[in-house]
């Protein structure tokens, strides 16, 4: 305890991991009237942030963040803020560096382990208004650096209450070694095609930092991450940032009821992204794992997912 068992029993085509995940993530449409914000970091950098509210003034904020090279317009980001606004929560998306349309202004960017980054939306939330209570919830790389947040972060808000981790790749080396297996090839191609498409553009800002032949030696995602990733963010090399930046080895220090919700059949996860073990022994990280749901899925018939209706079950169950 607290495993958690599942209800959640999909149509059958949306049974496969794959069509699940490549379904909801290319054809899913969801409008959700968002306002944006820039906020300047102390670094002088910035952060895009796209609100949406409640229909009545409330006191209540979930903060979003979402995956690798997604974005807050994403449908599993819209679909999330919208089932919350409509339980009187305001909602609160946030755009990683270099993921809002516009290349941020430093070297670094954003990656798993990036903690800094969400402290200074939640504080900047605080300022804005009387928030009392305070959600979080992460999809895929998203939900690692809220796990990392409330596992390692020595100054976590009081206002934070709860917490939803979807998809969560608890375990960033296991995660590299899943994307670069044939299954995936399709998700490994598209994402290096993203990223290197920002590395050009960080390549011409910054030619001190990063050369031509660099990015051409980029074949493979843990390629990215040992010549981008660990430089741009002070590691030694991809292996250290996997192990610095994972979330697992501090999941049994989180004292916020947090819910992780990793499908059996997500092909980017590796069997250390389910850490039973530590569930089973945890007060506060709940770990459900239905069988289906893929990559940031979890499709149900009507307007809403799966993780979307769950998580408002959560949070009522553990904040109310």
């Amino acid at each position: 305890m607290p495993l958690v068992s599942s209800s959640y029993n999909p149509p059958s085509l949306f049974k496969n991991g794959h069509f699940a995940t490549i379904y909801c993530s290319v054809f899913r449409k969801v409008y959700c009237l968002q306002k944006r914000e820039r906020i300047i970091l102390e670094d002088g950098d910035f952060l895009d942030l796209d609100w949406s509210y409640a229909t009545e003034k409330t006191d209540k904020l979930v903060i979003l963040l979402h995956g690798l090279e997604g974005s807050a317009q994403r449908p599993y980001v819209k679909g999330a803020a919208k089932i919350f606004n409509e339980h009187h929560v305001d909602a609160c998306a946030v755009n990683f560096r270099s993921c809002s349309g516009e290349t941020n202004n430093s070297f670094g960017s954003y990656h798993s382990g990036q903690t800094q980054d969400l402290a200074a939306v939640i504080a900047h939330a605080l300022a804005k208004q009387q928030y009392q209570t305070i959600i979080l919830k992460g999809f895929s790389l998203g939900a690692n650096v809220i796990l990392k947040y409330l596992s390692s972060h020595g100054n976590i808000a009081r206002e934070v209450k709860a917490a939803i981790a979807v998809s969560a790749p608890c375990d960033l080396y296991g995660t590299m070694r899943q994307l670069h297996q044939k299954q995936n090839i399709i998700y490994h191609t598209k994402f290096k095609k993203d990223l290197l498409a920002k590395l050009r553009d960080k390549q011409q800002r910054f030619p001190e930092l990063l050369t031509s032949e660099d990015i051409k030696a980029i074949k493979t995602l843990k390629d990215f991450d040992d010549i981008y990733t660990s430089r741009a963010h002070h590691f030694k090399d991809a292996l250290d940032y996997y192990a610095k930046a994972s979330s697992l080895p501090g999941l049994q220090d989180i004292t916020v009821p947090t819910l992780i919700l990793n499908a059996k059949n997500d092909s980017f996860l590796s069997p250390s992204c389910y850490p039973f073990e530590v569930a089973e022994k945890h007060d506060s990280l709940y770990l459900e794992t239905p069988k289906c749901g893929g990559h940031v899925g979890f499709y149900m018939h009507g307007k809403y997912s799966y993780n979307e209706i769950r998580s408002i079950d959560f949070m009522k169950n553990v904040i109310f």
